[in-house]
């Protein structure tokens, strides 16, 4: 039998197909040496593995400066409206295989690493994982700076330069551990500071009214000193760039009193005002009220704002000289993105700029914040939701403050005529909420300040409408949109699954790649046995590979041929982990009559009911991973340290993919669409994307359970009873009694106790009610697992409904329904051609 392609025999024969020509192998080989030589000034005998990482990153990297200085030329000539897309997390994973794909240099990289001796595979895994966000908001922001340089778009992701990103997760004895995630350890050769550009930004102080105007005195500066990376589109030479801030003191910090112990201090001191950009919150879905991330906030969205203004002014054809000082034009030039809440404070500091040093009008200003500001909300959780106490506001930010009085004021006036003598809505819609703590409503200031407002899946953006900001949409329903969230098909399926880009691509051509609607051809290719065949070896493959790699760095040993049944999430109540705890312990009592293989959990964050959940998963599977009856019939494996690395390795090995939130609480989800677009199986329930990932495949095509939206709305009414399921349902009661019991913690019977109390008394999320329908569906799927082909026409179904879910169709539906922009699939001219 013919031995199976490895990745990079594949990677040649795609890259998609030839289309990288293995040109310059010779330069690249030059490069590589030159690099080695001169810029780490390194010996080939004394170079290590690293040396060699970045002596290739940096070969590499030269093919993007050049594209890089002529797109940002091609910009400043052609003077298009420019996108700028605010977000407090950026989760990058790796470049280096990321910019080879999309500059078409995978083969020739290749090709001149293997000449000179070298392992490409093992020089990319000595990246680190730039980990600069928490899950799905950051990985969508990715994604989205992909498809924005792909479709020709003038866009700048703006961030911060955290530097300890995500923490690295270890798991000890079942427990977790967090360790810094110290990613810059030994530089990034894919950034580059700017100090030129270097902006002051203001903390504390006091407001003075004076003749001349409102002045902010007093204050604390801190310095933001940006880093540029560059962001290439697929083959069409455009590099953008993601700013991303640092926080650097100035000089004079603290030296006032310049004697020898006070400046010893004084420059101990500056890490104070260093330490705004020093470490990522590790909260997902979750709202931490501290100084410190207040401080982060404002200081992206002020550095940013200043950047925005000073390239607004300067930029006019190209000339230098030219300076545009007329700022009412700036909604026509720009456009800002808010992803969620985190930067709403552009709002009130883009007026502080237009109102107290470009002197406008408060109408005038007002006008041009809410025709350049866009919001996108990511969740209907309320512990989600930003809510600051007014007081941290007044003492950090107090010109800020009095401008959200202002704004709220004129708000409210204009719903009281709105809703004469309606004073309960007034209180609804104010953007102050009083209590024990008066607090400002962040949210409430995003739909107020912004022209256009989006949920990311259709379900999600009804909710927002019809619920969570009801008051808001009956007032300007024309704000209100819908953009569902998608996923770049360069990294999630050209780099991660090539084998299945390849087969793809011997059906329909190469073009998918660049327009994920042209997946729909395949299904012409469900009734045709080679392609069934080679979709399901592909996965088979994929299989393989995995299993690999869990005997080699978990010690785990798994059959490939049972299913992979993968949940990789954030653990969160609402994403019902436990549900899927049930079910194991389900089919453990029943004696593992149902072939079924590992199931995965994501890291966590730092709440106690999550860490519960973490130590539950892991004893479960020390007692069903040991047991020799159950044998490698079923395995659980708890994978620590999920990033985005390691999701390039799961999501093309995944056979079932649990999409099972409680409908109505997950907003969109994006691993959904990649384990789709990768051949696996949805079982899920109907909330977030899985509504229109049902639509697109054939609902008959994933599997479906559990409570619609309405359903759940109904037992709210009504009221949840957790225990009467639990006395009506055996095989519950038996799992319940043995998580409570310790049959799965003997050294600590009790251990569980809370778990289950919260299960039986206290669940928002309703586990029990969804879980019969759950193991139903569950034995739907095994069912069909013992059918291959049937499985795997399903599968062909799914990638050829996936089309809908790329981030070029998000992108570019952003860019024409809200930013009023043009995507383009145009290429420039490469640095080497002529103009």
């Amino acid at each position: 039998m013919a031995k199976p392609l490895t990745d990079q025999e594949r990677k040649k024969q795609i890259s998609v197909r030839g289309l990288a020509g293995v040109e310059n192998v010779a330069d690249l080989k030059t490069n590589f040496n030159r690099h080695l030589h001169f810029t780490l000034v390194k010996d080939r005998n004394v170079a290590t593995k690293r040396d060699y990482y970045f002596a290739l990153a940096n070969t590499v990297r030269d093919h993007l400066v050049g594209r890089w200085i002529r797109t940002q030329q091609h910009y400043y000539e052609k003077d298009p409206k420019r996108v700028y897309y605010l977000s407090l997390e950026f989760y990058m994973g790796r470049t280096l295989q990321n910019t080879m794909v999309n500059l078409a240099l995978e083969n020739a990289c290749d090709e001149a690493t293997y000449q000179l001796g070298l392992d490409m595979e093992e020089l990319q895994d000595i990246e680190e994982d730039a980990g600069l966000g928490n899950g799905g908001l950051g990985r969508l922001a990715a994604c989205f700076l992909d498809s924005m340089a792909s479709l020709g778009l003038a866009a700048y992701g703006y961030g911060i330069r955290y530097e300890f990103g995500i923490f690295n997760q270890k798991i000890v004895n079942g427990w977790q551990v967090e360790e810094a995630d110290d990613w810059l350890r030994y530089g990034n050769p894919w950034e580059k500071a700017r100090p030129e550009y270097m902006r002051p930004v203001h903390f504390y102080g006091r407001v003075e009214h004076t003749a001349e105007g409102v002045k902010w005195v007093d204050t604390q500066v801190v310095l933001a000193l940006p880093y540029d990376t560059p962001v290439p589109g697929y083959r069409n030479n455009i590099v953008n760039t993601m700013r991303l801030w640092s926080a650097k003191a100035p000089c004079d910090f603290n030296l006032k009193d310049f004697n020898v112990g006070g400046y010893i201090q004084a420059v101990l001191d500056r890490n104070l005002a260093e330490n705004i950009s020093r470490v990522l919150y590790p909260n997902d879905n979750f709202f931490e009220g501290k100084e410190l991330r207040l401080k982060q906030e404002y200081f992206v969205v002020a550095a940013t704002l200043q950047d925005i203004v000073r390239r607004f002014k300067a930029s006019k054809f190209g000339s230098t000289e030219f300076v545009r000082m007329d700022l009412s034009t700036l909604p026509n030039k720009v456009a800002i993105q808010l992803n969620d809440t985190h930067p709403a404070l552009a709002i009130p500091e883009l007026m502080r700029i237009l109102v107290d040093l470009e002197k406008l009008t408060w109408e005038k200003a007002w006008d041009i914040v809410v025709r350049t500001c866009a919001y996108t909300n990511h969740t209907v959780l309320p512990e989600a939701l930003e809510r600051w106490p007014v007081d941290l506001f007044q003492n950090l930010l107090p010109r800020h403050l009095e401008i959200i009085y202002e704004i709220n004021r004129r708000h409210l006036e204009r719903i009281s005529k709105l809703y004469p003598g309606d004073t309960d809505r007034m209180r609804r819609m104010s953007l102050i909420e009083e209590g024990d703590v008066k607090k400002i409503n962040m949210a409430h200031l995003c739909i107020v300040g912004s022209h256009a407002v989006n949920g990311v899946a259709r379900i999600h953006s009804e909710i927002i409408k019809n619920t969570v900001f009801k008051d808001f949409y009956d007032v300007d329903p024309q704000k209100f949109q819908n953009k569902t969230n998608g996923i770049t098909p360069r990294r999630w399926l050209v780099m991660c699954n090539p084998g299945l880009a390849e087969v793809i691509a011997e059906r329909i051509g190469e073009d998918f790649v660049r327009d994920l609607d042209q997946l729909k051809k395949l299904e012409e290719f469900l009734n045709d046995e080679a392609f069934i065949r080679d979709v399901a070896k592909i996965k088979q493959e994929n299989k393989l590979k995995f299993a690999a790699h869990l005997e080699e760095h978990y010690k785990v040993k798994i059959n490939p041929n049972s299913m992979f049944d993968v949940q990789v999430k954030r653990i969160h109540e609402y994403k019902r982990q436990l549900l899927n705890c049930l079910h194991i312990i389900t089919l453990y009592n029943r004696e593992g009559n149902y072939c079924h293989g590992p199931v995965y959990f994501q890291a966590a964050p730092g709440y106690h009911t999550a860490k519960m959940i973490i130590k539950l998963i892991t004893s479960i599977g020390d007692i069903v991973n040991n047991d020799p009856v159950v044998g490698d019939r079923l395995k659980v494996i708890f994978l620590e340290n999920y990033r985005v690395t390691l999701a390039e390795k799961v999501v093309p090995a995944a056979d079932l993919s649990e999409q099972i939130s409680t409908a109505g609480t997950e907003a969109s989800g994006t691993g959904n669409m990649k384990f789709m677009l990768n051949g696996a199986l949805t079982i899920g329930t109907m909330d977030g994307a899985n509504v229109e990932m049902a639509e697109e495949a054939g609902e008959e095509n994933l599997f479906i359970f559990g409570m619609r939206v309405d359903d759940v709305e109904a037992m709210d009414k009504k009221g949840y009873d957790a225990v009467s399921y639990y006395n009506k349902i055996p095989e519950l009661k038996q799992a319940i009694d043995q998580i409570s019991g310790g049959f799965f913690s003997p050294s600590q019977p009790d251990l569980f106790k809370d778990l289950v109390k919260m299960l039986m008394h206290h669940d928002r999320f309703k586990v029990f009610a969804d879980y019969e329908d759950y193991i139903k569906c569950q034995e739907k799927v095994s069912q069909l697992y013992k059918n291959p082909k049937e499985w795997t026409r399903k599968v062909i179904h799914n990638i050829a409904g996936s089309g809908k879910f790329s981030s070029d169709r998000t992108i570019s539906q952003y860019a024409r329904e809200i930013w009023g922009m043009e995507p383009s699939l145009e290429k420039i001219a490469a640095p080497d051609d002529p103009r």
